[in-house]
């Protein structure tokens, strides 16, 4: 099928001239624009009772209706009429005409009915000959689409219907595909183009008939000039990004730029490419996040050693392509649920996704999930060594909260555990994360931390679960559960090192407050918390009960899987 013109019934000055009815006239003034495109006539008594503007639009006047009203063109003009059709000979006091404005003499009277019925015809006709192309282009993609082409072979297409170079970009202007342009030439125009879609447009240049589509020059390679057309993807209320058409302007002066008519083409194609190419993005992203829910699947399993059998692992392993031989650091980080979500873990897998991306390095792959509102990362090591593999645990870890930092706006913790030497190791890494991550919450602790720095709870996690350990916590921390302000003073007190004017500068109470609060803390528990050896217990049991509490949350977590 081979795509209609779409400028075949385009009026213009010089074509309405050409037609029969016009035999005989004669151009009175405004013979170099010609090429000016008419799309409607109106009688001069109708235009002068409204202010509208007059673009594209020919005005219909008597001779005798003229007499005198010179100043009357210069308001046309003014308006963007494009021509004044005199119905006979123009009166001889018509003089000064303005610039911008064609007058025609008719040689012979016609009347404005006539005028009127043959431009409506040749609008007529150009809309027939508009919705065919875009029928054409519509039928076209979507006859790819359908056959299963992907997003590359559909702006290809486009490029090809346009003879230009096309591309489409993605919701934060990145380009996602490209046909037509020079390997040279793309980062340089993909970054003049988003630049470009991404400024806000005035609200006069702002097109009113439901299409956001921009054309607008753009800079290139060496400072080459192009026309860029690009229309928004739209997909009900969701913005996904744009097409785009590219046309090279050759001269420095633009004389040999895309003419009008062409650049009202490429609007079309790129206005109809729009659903096609919107519709290819969004199955694309639907596949990619089934994919990685089945990723996320099987990461899941692997941090909590859930596998069926050995083979089942391996077989799983080798669907994702996943090397279990491999050396792995595990870092959890606390996520953000949404408020108001169909699946409130989508937003928390693509912060997931952001988070894996930092420090990223060819022969290091990173993969991610979501367990409850914890964001779980499993990256491969390149160190050969347990210092090296440390080094570079720690520092991604730091990449990764400083990104989780700033795509949340928050100092976000990340924890790790120690390096994992093949998959059979995951499940203890993470759970050394998960006790670290928990740990650092409950300190308050930002930034990198790592299950090795905390030293001393990593002792105490040997006997937390023991009954004695319990025991001490009850006896200890069980008088204190029904007052949960003392037991927040009694911690902060241990945690400025029993400094009584400091810890009331950082509850804000006074001293007295303080001394009264820590006397009758004294009284429930039956000990002097003032002293160094009481407030050990108290330390030791306060860090018991944390530990207890974090591993029965990872219990919790594993049996529940």
């Amino acid at each position: 099928m081979t795509a209609p013109p779409i400028d075949s019934g385009r009026m213009t000055v010089r074509g309405l001239l050409d037609e029969s009815l016009m035999a005989g006239s004669r151009i009175v003034a405004g013979e170099d624009l010609l090429d000016e495109e008419l799309t409607w006539v109106l009688p001069l008594n109708e235009v002068l009772s409204q202010h509208d503007r007059l673009d594209a639009v020919a005005v219909y006047a008597r001779p005798e209706s003229l007499t005198g009203r010179a100043s009357t063109l210069s308001a046309l003009a003014a308006r963007g009429a494009t021509t004044l059709l005199v119905d006979g000979v123009a009166p001889p006091d018509l003089g000064g005409l303005p610039a911008g404005l064609v007058v025609v003499e008719l040689g012979i009277p016609v009347g404005f009915a006539a005028l009127n019925r043959l431009l409506a015809e040749r609008a007529l006709s150009q809309e027939v000959h508009v919705m065919r192309y875009s029928t054409h282009v519509h039928a076209t993609l979507a006859g790819l689409f359908h056959r299963g082409a992907g997003l590359q072979i559909l702006v290809r297409e486009v490029s090809n219907l346009a003879r230009n170079p096309a591309v489409a970009l993605d919701a934060r202007g990145h380009v996602v595909a490209h046909h037509g342009l020079p390997p040279e030439a793309v980062a340089a125009l993909a970054d003049s183009v988003s630049r470009m879609l991404a400024a806000d447009l005035p609200a006069s240049e702002r097109r009113h008939d439901g299409h956001d589509t921009r054309t607008q020059q753009v800079t290139g390679p060496e400072d080459s000039r192009w026309t860029c057309v690009a229309s928004a993807i739209r997909l009900g209320k969701s913005f996904e990004g744009w097409v785009a058409v590219l046309v090279p302007t050759l001269a420095p002066d633009h004389a040999d730029g895309p003419s009008k008519h062409d650049l009202a083409r490429h609007e079309v194609l790129t206005e109809q490419a729009t659903a096609i190419i919107g519709s290819e993005m969004l199955r694309q992203r639907s596949v990619d996040e089934a994919e990685e829910r089945a990723r996320g699947d099987f990461v899941q399993a692997l941090v909590h050693g859930s596998f069926s059998s050995e083979h089942d692992m391996r077989a799983r392993a080798e669907h994702h392509d996943i090397e279990l031989d491999a050396r792995f650091g595990v870092f959890v980080a606390p996520g953000v649920l949404p408020r108001v979500s169909d699946s409130p873990t989508t937003p928390m897998v693509r912060l997931a996704r952001y988070a894996a991306g930092v420090a990223a390095h060819p022969s290091v792959h990173a993969y991610v999930t979501v367990i409850g509102d914890v964001l779980v990362v499993v990256r491969t090591l390149r160190g050969e060594d347990a210092a090296a593999m440390r080094s570079e645990m720690a520092e991604y870890a730091e990449a990764m909260s400083g990104e989780l930092q700033r795509r949340r706006g928050l100092p976000a913790p990340v924890a790790y555990g120690r390096p994992a030497l093949g998959a059979g190791e995951v499940r203890e890494s993470y759970r050394e994360a998960r006790v670290a991550l928990g740990i650092a919450r409950r300190l308050h602790r930002t930034g990198a931390t790592s299950y090795q720095q905390l030293r001393g709870f990593t002792v105490l996690a040997q006997v937390a679960e023991t009954e004695d350990s319990r025991q001490l916590v009850r006896d200890v921390l069980g008088p204190l559960r029904s007052s949960p302000d003392l037991l927040e003073t009694l911690e902060a007190y241990l945690s400025e090192g029993g400094n009584i004017n400091a810890t009331a500068r950082t509850l804000n109470v006074h001293r007295n407050t303080m001394l009264a609060k820590l006397d009758r803390i004294s009284r429930m528990l039956g000990m002097d918390v003032r002293d160094p050896e009481h407030q050990f217990t108290v330390w030791l049991a306060i860090r018991l009960d944390l530990l207890d509490e974090v591993h029965s949350a990872v219990e919790r977590e594993a049996s529940f899987r």
